[in-house]
Protein backbone atom coordinates (compact mmCIF):
# COMPACT_ATOMS: atom_id res chain seq x y z
CA UNK A 1 0.00 0.00 0.00
CA UNK A 2 1.28 3.52 -0.55
CA UNK A 3 1.18 6.03 1.77
CA UNK A 4 -0.07 9.32 0.38
CA UNK A 5 2.55 11.74 -0.37
CA UNK A 6 2.45 15.60 0.32
CA UNK A 7 1.91 17.54 -2.17
CA UNK A 8 5.09 19.58 -3.81
CA UNK A 9 6.45 22.89 -3.86
CA UNK A 10 3.72 25.36 -6.07
CA UNK A 11 4.61 26.75 -9.34
CA UNK A 12 4.57 30.46 -10.14
CA UNK A 13 6.72 33.63 -9.51
CA UNK A 14 6.30 33.45 -6.14
CA UNK A 15 6.83 30.26 -5.19
CA UNK A 16 10.07 30.89 -7.67
CA UNK A 17 11.35 33.50 -5.83
CA UNK A 18 10.98 31.80 -2.76
CA UNK A 19 12.88 28.97 -3.50
CA UNK A 20 15.42 30.83 -5.38
CA UNK A 21 15.83 32.31 -1.69
CA UNK A 22 15.93 28.93 0.06
CA UNK A 23 18.56 28.04 -2.74
CA UNK A 24 21.00 30.74 -2.16
CA UNK A 25 20.34 30.54 1.56
CA UNK A 26 21.62 26.74 1.62
CA UNK A 27 24.40 28.19 -0.52
CA UNK A 28 25.00 30.49 2.21
CA UNK A 29 25.23 28.19 4.87
CA UNK A 30 27.69 26.05 2.84
CA UNK A 31 29.73 28.51 2.09
CA UNK A 32 30.15 29.53 6.05
CA UNK A 33 30.62 25.77 7.17
CA UNK A 34 33.24 25.79 4.52
CA UNK A 35 34.97 28.39 5.86
CA UNK A 36 34.65 27.15 9.29
CA UNK A 37 35.96 23.74 8.24
CA UNK A 38 38.96 25.05 6.06
CA UNK A 39 39.85 27.39 9.09
CA UNK A 40 39.60 24.78 11.64
CA UNK A 41 42.00 22.77 9.24
CA UNK A 42 44.43 25.07 8.59
CA UNK A 43 44.23 26.65 12.53
CA UNK A 44 45.31 22.97 13.01
CA UNK A 45 48.23 22.53 10.62
CA UNK A 46 49.55 25.81 10.86
CA UNK A 47 48.38 27.74 14.00
CA UNK A 48 47.13 30.84 11.14
CA UNK A 49 42.80 30.50 10.76
CA UNK A 50 41.14 32.36 7.97
CA UNK A 51 41.46 35.67 8.75
CA UNK A 52 38.19 37.36 9.76
CA UNK A 53 36.75 33.60 10.03
CA UNK A 54 33.63 34.89 12.65
CA UNK A 55 32.98 37.99 10.86
CA UNK A 56 32.30 35.89 7.45
CA UNK A 57 31.00 32.68 8.96
CA UNK A 58 27.97 35.07 11.00
CA UNK A 59 27.43 37.03 8.20
CA UNK A 60 26.51 33.52 5.98
CA UNK A 61 24.95 31.86 8.55
CA UNK A 62 22.33 34.89 8.98
CA UNK A 63 21.96 35.40 5.40
CA UNK A 64 21.45 31.49 5.21
CA UNK A 65 18.57 31.45 7.87
CA UNK A 66 16.95 34.46 6.42
CA UNK A 67 17.11 32.74 3.30
CA UNK A 68 14.59 29.96 4.28
CA UNK A 69 11.73 31.64 5.73
CA UNK A 70 9.81 32.70 2.53
CA UNK A 71 10.20 29.15 1.22
CA UNK A 72 8.95 28.17 5.00
CA UNK A 73 5.85 30.18 4.78
CA UNK A 74 5.11 29.18 1.22
CA UNK A 75 5.09 25.43 2.09
CA UNK A 76 3.67 26.34 5.57
CA UNK A 77 6.10 24.75 7.25
CA UNK A 78 5.97 27.78 10.17
CA UNK A 79 5.38 26.70 13.56
CA UNK A 80 0.93 26.00 12.83
CA UNK A 81 -0.85 25.99 16.55
CA UNK A 82 -4.46 24.47 15.77
CA UNK A 83 -4.91 22.58 19.11
CA UNK A 84 -7.83 24.70 19.86
CA UNK A 85 -9.63 24.84 16.43
CA UNK A 86 -9.21 21.09 15.44
CA UNK A 87 -12.63 20.78 15.89
CA UNK A 88 -14.11 23.00 14.12
CA UNK A 89 -15.11 22.65 10.03
CA UNK A 90 -12.02 23.32 7.65
CA UNK A 91 -13.66 25.87 6.30
CA UNK A 92 -13.59 27.77 9.72
CA UNK A 93 -9.97 26.56 9.88
CA UNK A 94 -9.32 28.13 6.36
CA UNK A 95 -10.79 31.50 7.68
CA UNK A 96 -8.51 31.62 10.55
CA UNK A 97 -5.37 30.53 9.03
CA UNK A 98 -6.27 33.26 6.32
CA UNK A 99 -6.57 36.01 8.74
CA UNK A 100 -3.09 34.73 10.94
CA UNK A 101 -1.44 34.86 7.16
CA UNK A 102 -2.07 38.30 6.81
CA UNK A 103 -0.84 39.24 10.18
CA UNK A 104 2.23 37.11 9.18
CA UNK A 105 2.28 39.14 6.02
CA UNK A 106 1.79 42.26 7.47
CA UNK A 107 4.41 41.63 9.97
CA UNK A 108 7.03 40.41 7.28
CA UNK A 109 6.41 43.83 5.41
CA UNK A 110 6.94 45.96 8.83
CA UNK A 111 10.65 43.91 8.82
CA UNK A 112 11.08 44.33 5.71
CA UNK A 113 10.41 48.12 5.70
CA UNK A 114 12.85 48.39 8.62
CA UNK A 115 15.52 45.74 7.51
CA UNK A 116 15.78 48.33 3.90
CA UNK A 117 15.89 52.00 5.99
CA UNK A 118 18.55 49.91 7.93
CA UNK A 119 20.23 49.40 5.11
CA UNK A 120 20.61 52.32 4.22
CA UNK A 121 21.41 53.55 7.48
CA UNK A 122 24.37 51.45 7.38
CA UNK A 123 25.51 52.35 4.20
CA UNK A 124 25.01 55.89 5.06
CA UNK A 125 26.99 55.31 8.27
CA UNK A 126 29.90 52.77 6.81
CA UNK A 127 29.20 50.88 9.85
CA UNK A 128 31.14 47.55 9.15
CA UNK A 129 31.81 44.55 11.10
CA UNK A 130 33.86 44.22 14.23
CA UNK A 131 36.80 42.50 13.62
CA UNK A 132 39.79 41.73 11.23
CA UNK A 133 38.18 42.15 8.31
CA UNK A 134 35.81 45.35 9.09
CA UNK A 135 33.01 44.13 6.30
CA UNK A 136 30.60 46.74 5.77
CA UNK A 137 27.28 44.67 6.17
CA UNK A 138 24.60 47.02 4.53
CA UNK A 139 24.47 44.68 1.70
CA UNK A 140 23.41 41.35 3.96
CA UNK A 141 20.86 43.67 5.72
CA UNK A 142 19.29 45.02 2.61
CA UNK A 143 19.09 41.27 1.64
CA UNK A 144 17.42 40.40 4.84
CA UNK A 145 14.79 42.78 3.99
CA UNK A 146 14.75 41.23 0.35
CA UNK A 147 13.63 37.72 2.08
CA UNK A 148 11.30 39.27 4.75
CA UNK A 149 9.65 41.05 1.31
CA UNK A 150 9.69 37.72 -0.38
CA UNK A 151 8.18 36.03 2.77
CA UNK A 152 5.15 38.61 3.05
CA UNK A 153 4.62 37.80 -0.99
CA UNK A 154 3.99 33.81 -0.01
CA UNK A 155 1.97 34.56 2.80
CA UNK A 156 -0.34 36.74 0.74
CA UNK A 157 -0.30 34.24 -2.19
CA UNK A 158 -2.03 31.37 0.78
CA UNK A 159 -4.55 33.98 1.72
CA UNK A 160 -6.97 33.49 -1.56
CA UNK A 161 -6.51 29.74 -0.97
CA UNK A 162 -6.91 29.09 1.98
CA UNK A 163 -10.28 31.50 2.08
CA UNK A 164 -11.38 29.10 -0.87
CA UNK A 165 -10.71 25.74 1.33
CA UNK A 166 -7.25 25.00 0.64
CA UNK A 167 -5.02 23.47 2.98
Amino acid sequence: MTEPQPPGPPAGAIPGIARALAFMGGASLLVGALVTTVSVLLRWTTDQPIRGDFEIVSIASGLGVIGFIAYGTLMRTNILVDSFTTWLPARMNGWIDAFWMLVWAALGLWIAERLLLGSLDTWRSGTRTIGLLAIPYWWAVGIGGLCFAATALAALWWVPRLLRGGR
